[in-house]
């Protein structure tokens, strides 16, 4: 069983290969934003604590975040869990840290995915995807066969995420990077962390990130 830790900007692909490794090698995605849907909706302790925070309008606390993560490890998972969104803050890698060694466990690998910036960003505002079934194109890359109608299905609902511009993806890589930097040097720190190229193709990025679980 081998637990990592997915590091990347908005876009650089954390969601498709975190699939791949749920696919291919059985692993649980812990998702912050689902985890806190689904407890929401539960019925139980922990889930009332959430329902009645996000009832206030106020953030849920590292307490309950990590409350919720635990009860997940204590479900299993055969392949290992990927933690996508957490942690976010040095208390917040602490406090996992302290979670995974009270229940005998570890992280094999912190991967970062890495991007160059300018790419990215032309990579992510090229991008639209279709309504109905959920394809996604790429103005320059992959664009639909016939304009305006999705390849796969024939809708003509395509849509691009109101905050896919460039000005809207620089202040979410600001963000990101000044939340995230303190947590690479920590787990560069702690001998943990890997990188690997997340601009390039799907399968070579996979293919780099099953190097390091293999290594692990």
């Amino acid at each position: 069983m081998a637990n990592i830790i997915l590091l990347g900007p908005p876009g650089a692909g954390k969601g498709t290969q975190a699939k791949r490794l749920v696919d291919e090698r059985a692993m649980v995605q812990l998702s912050t934003g689902d985890m806190l849907r689904e407890a929401k909706t539960s019925g139980t302790e922990m889930g009332k604590r959430v329902a009645e925070v996000m009832a206030r309008g106020e953030l849920v606390t590292d307490d309950i975040v990590i409350g919720l993560i635990e009860e997940k490890l204590n479900g299993g998972a055969g392949g290992g869990f990927i933690f996508d969104g957490f942690p976010r803050t040095l208390k917040q890698a602490d406090a996992l840290g302290d979670l995974l060694a009270r229940k005998g466990q570890k992280l094999a690998a912190v991967i970062e995915m890495q991007v160059d910036d300018a790419a990215l960003v032309a990579r992510i505002t090229g991008r639209y995807t279709c309504g109905r079934c959920g394809e996604v194109y790429h103005d320059s890359t992959r664009p639909t066969k016939v304009a305006g109608t999705c390849d796969a299905c024939g809708s003509h609902d395509l849509k691009r995420r109101a905050d896919d511009n460039e000005d809207a993806l620089k202040t979410r890589l600001m963000e990101y990077y000044k939340k995230t930097s303190p947590l690479i040097g920590y787990y560069y720190a702690k001998g943990g962390l890997a990188s690997v190229d997340g601009l390039a193709e799907m399968d070579a990025v996979a293919a780099a990130i099953a190097k390091v679980l293999d290594k692990a």
